[in-house]
């Protein structure tokens, strides 16, 4: 248990990460939308992805660096690849966790109908997180995301075991009919679930930065199931959202609203309906929470991505850490610029999420590629290598991811 308590952080950045736009938004919405049709589509999608999210946490065990030092050794155009991937991205992932948090903030406020107020929430929201990365360290982050995280793993449990037993049946056909409309949200679904496969990389930076905090150097068994924790946690609370979408919504008159603030209320009142409505504060407050932990782990791991890469091509004109800060600034202007561009447009949120989801889905098949090459090189220790089952999963992924991005591509000639 000490030793636990010593490796336990990455794994449960991870989580936080994950289950914010794609949990609270995306699974809210399948359930919501086509009851447990696509509940397929979310089980494959956190199977066939989780070896690429766990070899860069193997790599970074045993090489005790990030796997941007397999990417650059490998071959320096993969690292530039790599940066050019994240500029493209960034700003668009960033602000589509930022808008989401932004809707939550709002509801949690009782901001919803006044006026001349959203810029201000938003700015604060921007302001606030921005200063948490900008004077803390790797610790207050990890004890932050921990606490959050319990928040919200407990109460979805409750609102979860609630709607099984109040909630109505909700279709339970396996497979949707495939219209455009349907093939639209599937894309953008298991492009963000769990999460982006580009965001893999942070899993190996956080694990760096957690052995450095802690002065502990955890076995790779140790490091793996402090990942796999997080990683299927994250994968069963997918499956609760979209339950609970799928019960208390599915074949209702209710309609999915497309404003932050609206859609907000729209899965809260999914949780007050199962729990009680006396459970209203403790709920938003709670999603509001997870949602506002996402955004924070998202401009940190850009931050860093991005500032450990341009180190290893030898940018010293900055030290670290004012390289740090100055990438944090950029992401997060950035992304508040993006979503004030988007305010006006009554489909705002759902076209930020959409574009960020399908920039993710066409980039994964090359980032699940490079982590799956680095880490079944001669240059890994083949003692530390994955095994024969963990191999033919990553065989089939690299062939979904493929394959689905091929698809989507074909779809919009």
């Amino acid at each position: 248990m000490k030793n636990w308590q010593k490796v336990l952080g990455p794994g449960i950045l991870f989580a936080s990460t994950a289950i914010g736009v794609s949990h609270l938004v995306q699974s809210t919405q399948a359930g919501a939308s086509y009851g447990f049709s696509l509940l397929w589509a979310v089980l494959i999608a956190n199977v066939l992805k989780f070896p690429f999210f766990e070899f860069t946490s193997r790599y970074a065990n045993v090489k005790g660096e990030s796997i941007l030092h397999a990417y650059w050794d490998l071959n320096k155009f993969w690292l530039y690849a790599y940066l050019a991937i994240t500029f493209i991205s960034m700003f668009f992932v960033s602000g589509a966790v930022g808008i989401v948090t932004y809707g939550f903030m709002e509801n949690l406020l009782g901001l919803n109908d006044l006026t001349g107020i959203n810029h201000f929430t938003l700015f604060l929201m921007f302001i606030v997180a921005t200063t948490i990365l900008w004077f803390g360290k790797f610790s207050t982050l990890n004890k932050l995301i921990k606490f959050l995280g319990i928040v919200l793993l407990l109460t979805t449990c409750v609102a979860f075991m609630v709607a099984l037993i109040k909630g109505k049946q909700g279709n339970l056909n396996l497979l949707p009919p495939l219209t455009r409309d349907t093939i639209g949200f599937i894309l953008p679904l298991m492009g963000w679930m769990p999460t982006a496969v580009d965001l893999s990389v942070w899993n190996s930076i956080w694990t760096v930065e957690r052995i450095q905090e802690s002065g502990y150097k955890p076995t790779l068994k140790e490091t793996l199931r402090e990942f796999n924790f997080g990683y299927w946690a994250s994968a069963v609370l997918a499956v609760f959202f979209l339950t609970m979408g799928a019960l208390m919504v599915y074949g209702t008159d209710e309609v999915i609203p497309n404003k932050p603030a609206d859609f907000s209320n729209f899965v809260i009142g999914i949780y007050t309906k199962t729990v009680g409505q006396w459970t209203k504060l403790i709920l938003s407050s709670a999603a509001f929470s997870i949602m506002f932990s996402t955004f924070i782990t998202v401009l940190d791991g850009y931050s860093r991505a991005i500032s450990n890469a341009l180190s290893l091509i030898s940018v010293k004109v900055l030290s670290p850490n004012k390289m740090y800060r100055n990438t944090l600034l950029l992401t997060s202007i950035g992304s508040l610029l993006l979503i004030l561009s988007f305010l006006g447009d009554p489909k705002g949120l759902r076209n930020i999420v959409n574009t960020a989801t399908i920039i993710s889905f066409l980039i994964a098949p090359v980032i699940a590629f490079l982590n799956f090459k680095v880490i079944t090189s001669n240059a890994f220790p083949k003692e530390a290598q994955p095994g024969i089952v963990l191999r033919i999963i990553s065989y089939i992924g690299l062939i979904y991811l493929i394959g689905f991005s091929v698809y989507f591509l074909i779809s919009l000639l």
